[in-house]
């Protein structure tokens, strides 16, 4: 499995807070922060911009790391994703992402399979 999933399905290797942390791109993490913040309705600064990714070992923002409720479930369950979830289907969290991005539920269907 492409370790750049994240347990949700999106996809972290093109996510630009990922692209920032590792490009070590100021500009790019003041560009996120203005959009996450209005996306959002809460003040996200350019220093919270720093993620390698939901599945890999190192930084990841204030939401992922501690807030996600999908990352946390999945941590919690011990599963490689959420399509390796017997409740993936029906899961509230999950449609959180899915019911917004197709991407996400292909890939996450598709690990099914696997």
């Amino acid at each position: 499995m492409n370790k750049y999933i994240a347990y949700c399905g999106l996809d972290c290797e093109s996510c630009e807070a990922r692209l920032a942390t590792i490009n070590d791109d100021n500009e790019l993490r003041e560009k996120v922060a203005r959009k996450w913040s209005e996306l959002n309705g809460v003040e996200i600064t350019a220093e919270m911009i720093n993620c390698t990714g939901c599945r890999i070992e190192g930084v990841k923002t204030y939401f992922c790391d501690s807030l996600c409720p999908i990352r946390q479930c999945a941590l919690s369950r011990a599963v490689e994703s959420c399509g390796n979830c017997i409740e993936m289907n029906t899961c509230e969290k999950l449609e959180m992402v899915t019911g917004n991005n197709a991407e996400a539920l292909d890939r996450l269907t598709k690990m099914s399979r696997e």
